[in-house]
């Protein structure tokens, strides 16, 4: 099983403004009061058309999808966190903390994947469980390492333990829990998403081990990584807040593994950390200030990776 894919899910935005029913949890996210709903998509969909033509000509294969805006769906260009597509042919459906954010679970995505040559044979569906007020936000709740089939997930409002543990059974992984914090207003705080503390790559993990406040879990997660042969590059909470640790690795459509990152996150990084990431892999930096500031979310959270078999 290779750790990334080189087909990408990403959905165009519509309606694009900082999600006010996200901002309760996600200490990344500011709400901008300067530029109108108009101008903020408008703004976001540049970025996302400029980022999708990056990762296009290095060879990475790009589905988009455009959001129609039936919806009220700000988030939307954050696909990630409601859908997940495995080898096996299954799609998963995840329950999101945000109500806005449900209305994103469309069939049109669906379709826009198997329309593009990929066969989905089966669906698990978890959303019932936000009946139950329980939450688990997809590949941003859970960070996976595919090849060591082990599963990282930082609990938070939006990360529910036991809804973890199911996923990890249903899809054979060894889960992997931890809490992980932020510094808000002189105070700790969970951070809302897994794939912001951490990335995880074929041959190395990109990871905010100062985020983690337990000693005794931040050494577990540190051998962890190190016992399945990873090169750990250890992130700042400075860095992180930059979104350092929001990256994800990807193939072109030859097989050479590209590491995709915000500007932001990379300008973040000192010379020897980038020095260590261009040694291992070709960097993909897309600049996306927009989304990042309002949306809360990085390079990363815009890309679903589809891991399904194609159709015959």
């Amino acid at each position: 099983m290779s750790q990334s894919t080189s087909t990408i899910l990403m959905i165009r935005p519509n309606g694009f403004r900082a999600n006010e029913q996200t901002a309760t949890s996600n200490y990344f996210q500011k709400i901008s009061n300067d530029r109108n709903a108009s101008e903020l998509t408008l703004s976001a969909q540049k970025e996302f058309d400029i980022f999708v033509e990056l990762l296009r000509n290095h060879g990475v294969n790009v589905i988009v999808h455009q959001d129609t805006g039936e919806h009220d769906t700000p988030d939307s260009v954050f696909p990630n966190n409601w859908l997940s597509f495995h080898e096996d042919g299954s799609a998963a459906l995840y329950p999101m903390m945000a109500e806005n954010r449900r209305l994103e679970r469309q069939e049109s995505v669906i379709e826009a994947v198997e329309a593009a040559g990929f066969t989905i044979t089966n669906f698990i569906d978890y959303t019932e469980a936000e009946a139950d007020g329980i939450f688990l936000e997809g590949t941003g709740s859970i960070v996976l390492d595919r090849e060591n089939r082990k599963a990282y997930c930082a609990l938070s409002p939006r990360a529910d333990e036991d809804l973890f543990v199911e996923f990890c059974e249903d899809f054979e992984y060894t889960p992997f829990v931890f809490e992980a914090f932020q510094t808000v207003e002189g105070n700790r705080k969970p951070i809302y998403h897994t794939n912001v503390v951490m990335c995880i790559a074929d041959r190395y993990a990109v990871v905010c081990l100062d985020a983690v406040d337990d000693k005794k879990e931040r050494r577990s997660l540190e051998k962890s990584l190190k016992f399945d042969g990873k090169k750990i590059i250890a992130l700042t909470e400075e860095q992180m807040h930059s979104f350092a640790g929001n990256m994800l690795q990807v193939q072109s459509q030859t097989g050479k593994t590209h590491l995709v990152m915000s500007q932001q996150a990379h300008d973040a990084l000192r010379p020897e950390q980038l020095n260590t990431l261009k040694g291992l892999d070709t960097l993909i930096v897309a600049s996306i200030p927009t989304i990042e500031t309002c949306g809360g979310g990085s390079a990363r959270c815009m890309m679903a990776e589809v891991f399904l078999p194609r159709s015959k």
